[in-house]
This record gives C-alpha cells, structure tokens and sequence, in this order.
C-alpha cells in the first residue's frame, strides 16, 4: 500500500483498500494522503504540497470521490426496477421517456444502454452548454454513431439516458432512488451525491482542475464532484457523482454476493443479482484482466473509476475487493491500473492458498 503513496509521482496520494471472503474482512488498511496538495504547479510540473500540519491522512473511514462506480448503482436502480416489474431490459428508452427522441428514433432499448451496445460516443461537452436545460436537451437530441446492438463501445451517455428513464418512471431524482434502494437499506451511511459540509473534513481531494489539463476551471476540489459533466448536471449524474468509504462498499459486494440481501436486508433477488455480474454484464464489467488481474477469467464483475478507483466481486471464490485512491490529486494523469491488476492479483492468491 504505502509504496502507492510515496516517491516523486506517486500513482496516488493516498489509498484505502478493504477485502473479503463471504462475511470476513481479510484485508483494511489505509496509506498515504487524503489531502496532501494546495495546488499544481504547471511550470514545475508538481504539486505544490502543504505544509505537514495542514496535509489530511488517509483513513479507514476517509469518503472518496467513486467517479464512474457510480455507475454500478444506476445499473442495480434499473434492475431493481426490472425485478418490481416497472422496467423491461428489452424495453425501448421511448416507450419509457420519449422526450428522448433520438434514442427513440434509433429504437435503443434499456439492455443496450447497460452493456454499452447503444452507439452512443463515450460523452458530450455539457459542460460548454449555457445551463441545465440545454445539458438535457444535448442528451436527448444525441443520436448514435454506431447502430444500436451492433459493437460495444463504452459510453457516460448511456448511464445518463438511463437516469432519464428511470427518473420519468418513478417519478423520483436518482439520488433519491439510490438511496431508497441500496444505500439506505445497507446502511451505507457516508455514501451519497453532493456531499454535505459535515463530511467535507474526512473527503479526499482530487484535481486542482485548471485548463488546458482540465475541461472548466474550479481549482482543487474536495467534496465537489470531479467529473465535469456530472457537475454541469448538479451534481447527480447516472455515470458519476457518487461519494462514499471502502467500508461503505463492502457491504454492497456483500449484499451481492449474497444473492442480493446483507444482514437480513434484502435489495435484489438472486436472479436479478445474475443479470447485473452474469457475463455480459449489466453496468458491470466482466473478467477484465486489466484492472481484476488473477481475478479473472471465472466471471468476476466489476469496474472502475476514472479518480483512482476499483470494485471486484468474484463468485466464483466469494471473495470482493474495493481499492479507493486519489490519483487524480493535484492533476490527471495517463491512466495506470497496473496498482488495481495487482491488489485483485494478491486478493487471488491470498484466497487461493487460503
């Protein structure tokens, strides 16, 4: 862990990694820095560190910024959803919310949103747009540049029609829906969109975010939201936005490694917990090697997020790991999921020689 922290370009400022095997805890452990810069220096190409005293450790209980594993709770909405009958996979987004005409012209159903099989590009500058209004309408009038069904390729704008739909056939905001849904029930309590000031002390840090490295200028951001667009959209967005503790996501790896329930509360039923982690997965990424490592191969399920962060939950050994960082303080930089491969490469070994 620490050696992910320390150095001249560390991977990140600080990390917090918990791992399990059913219902124990086989690894916690923290290291490094939550909040470790006051700026970037462009010039020097450093950040510019604060003094020892004002740095913020990282901690078992620090909050990051999930980035796109927000997505794994949009995906377990929908199927929550499916399951209480509200919701067809194979449903088309028009049936569901027709405003979104371009999607309904090109006749995307909801299973192509959540494997990625719509056309849609990976994103829109919403950001450039001049207020919210004109962000959804961006959205809804995006028409797709490969034909539905036809290729996987990896997009935010799936999970955001999909917020629409969901958010027009209940009638209630996603953060709302999340919460109701899944945190709440799990008691996930420092897991949310928009971050309250009370929790601002235990959040990491992330980007001094400035152009031409950055899309907006905001400067260092700490309890805001990283991703961009997922800010120009208020801060609750389908692909981004989330907050929350390692802890907090351990107890969803254990409710679906549990068929769906954790501590007697029940989420999702076992069958659809098979339609998020079943190859090919729905919002969940499946026995991808480049950042699950040994893990794959046997049908682990996961994802990433693009401020340093990783969930696993592999069935076939009923074991999860989450590695939450900060590699994105004080700036962005190329991606390196080399450190994520290797955590879940070590959770492999650790549970194969028991």
């Amino acid at each position: 862990m620490a050696a992910l922290t320390e150095g001249d370009r560390p991977w990140c400022a600080g990390a917090v990694v918990t791992a399990g095997r059913g219902g124990r805890t086989l690894v916690e452990a923290a290291a490094g820095w939550a909040v470790r810069y006051a700026r970037y220096d462009p010039e020097t190409d450093r950040g510019v560190e604060l003094p020892p005293a004002e740095r913020v450790p990282a901690r078992l209980g620090t909050v990051f910024d999930l980035a796109s594993l927000t997505k794994l709770f949009t995906a377990v909405v929908a199927v929550r959803c499916v399951q209480d009958g509200a919701l067809d996979l194979d449903g088309r987004v028009a049936a569901y919310a027709p405003e979104f005409h371009a999607a309904g012209a090109h006749r995307i159903t909801v299973r192509q949103l959540l494997t990625h099989t719509s056309g849609l590009r990976p994103e829109l500058p919403l950001y450039d747009c001049p207020d919210r209004a004109a962000r959804w309408e961006a959205i809804r009038a995006e028409e797709p540049r490969r034909a539905p069904g036809t290729e996987r390729r990896y997009s935010d704008l799936n999970l955001l029609v999909l917020q629409g739909v969901l958010e027009k056939i209940t009638g209630h905001p996603l953060d709302r829906l999340v919460h109701d849904l899944v945190t709440g029930p799990l008691g996930m309590r420092d897991t949310c969109f928009r971050p309250p000031p009370a929790l601002y002390p235990r959040i990491a840090a992330t980007e001094d975010q400035r152009r031409p490295w950055a899309k907006v200028d905001r400067g260092m951001l700490r309890g805001r939201v990283h991703d961009e667009n997922a800010h120009a959209l208020g801060g609750v967005a389908g692909h981004a936005g989330l907050f929350a503790t390692a802890g907090d996501l351990a107890r969803l790896c254990r409710a679906l490694l549990g068929g769906g329930a954790y501590r007697g509360v029940r989420i999702l039923r076992p069958e659809s917990v098979d339609l998020l982690l079943a190859a090919p997965g729905l919002g969940f990424e499946v026995d991808q090697p480049w950042f699950m490592g040994e893990l794959a191969g046997r049908g682990a399920a996961g994802h990433t997020g693009f401020t340093g962060t990783a969930l696993v939950i592999d069935r076939a050994t009923d074991a999860y790991l989450v590695l939450l960082a900060n590699t994105v303080h004080p700036r962005r930089r190329p991606g390196d999921s080399a450190p994520r491969a290797a955590a879940a490469t070590a959770l492999a070994r650790l549970v194969r020689d028991g």
